[in-house]
């Protein structure tokens, strides 16, 4: 147990050393192995993806959150997957935000949309919370909505079906595919946004989910 300690300690001296973090990239969803692989657990699987693909862990508790700090679109940034449950996501991205100054244009959210089927993405400068109680939570909790954001297509609600069944449900083999066929399309939009791109962003991929084969 002592060195699982130790290895904590060390990675925090790590990221001490790296420097504060000039960006957010916030991942939603619901804590627990109960809602591992359900449809509103799609930010976390995306923000797991992509700090992976970063080499960055996040296993550290801060904010109320499990963090990891990197560098990603040739910035320093900090990963973070709220703890609070959905509702009360913007509990942490506002602690973190005022701990390190970071401004909600600096705080990019990936969350899932019912709007739009798996193996589509569609990503927004600023915005309402489109009905999504994470994406409300945190417009709330910053005074702001002008913080871009990627949502990640789950499937629209079947009729007869109530909402937090729908969301709180986990997808279909093929649905689960299609979902995580977008996954480096989502890297590629928030490296984008981090680099002052987001309207590239936008025209690049949103409503396939993928970025147009070159001719």
């Amino acid at each position: 147990m002592a060195d699982i300690f130790e290895l904590f300690k060390k990675i925090g001296r790590r990221e001490e050393k790296a420097g504060p973090p000039e960006y957010l990239i916030v991942g939603l969803g619901n804590p627990g192995d109960r809602y591992e692989g359900t449809r509103h657990n799609a930010g976390y699987a995306a923000l797991d993806y992509i700090a992976d693909k970063a080499s960055v862990k996040v296993r550290n508790l801060k904010f109320k959150a499990l963090t990891g700090r990197g560098t990603f679109g040739g910035k320093p940034v900090m990963f973070m997957k709220p703890q609070t449950f959905m509702n009360l996501s913007g509990t942490s991205v506002k602690e973190a935000s005022d701990f390190y100054g970071i401004p909600p244009e600096k705080i990019v959210v990936i969350s899932d949309d019912v709007n739009f089927e798996p193996g589509r993405i569609r990503v927004r400068r600023s915005g309402s919370d489109g009905g999504h109680k994470g994406l409300y939570n945190i417009i709330y909790m910053l005074s702001s909505d002008a913080f871009p954001r990627v949502r990640l297509g789950v499937g629209k609600k079947p009729d007869g079906y109530d909402m937090a069944d729908w969301v709180l449900s986990r997808m279909g083999k093929e649905e689960a595919e299609a979902l995580v066929s977008t996954f480096d399309s989502v890297r590629d939009s928030v490296a984008l946004i981090i680099e002052g791109k987001t309207d590239d962003a936008m025209s690049k991929y949103n409503g396939s989910g993928k970025a147009p084969e070159a001719d």
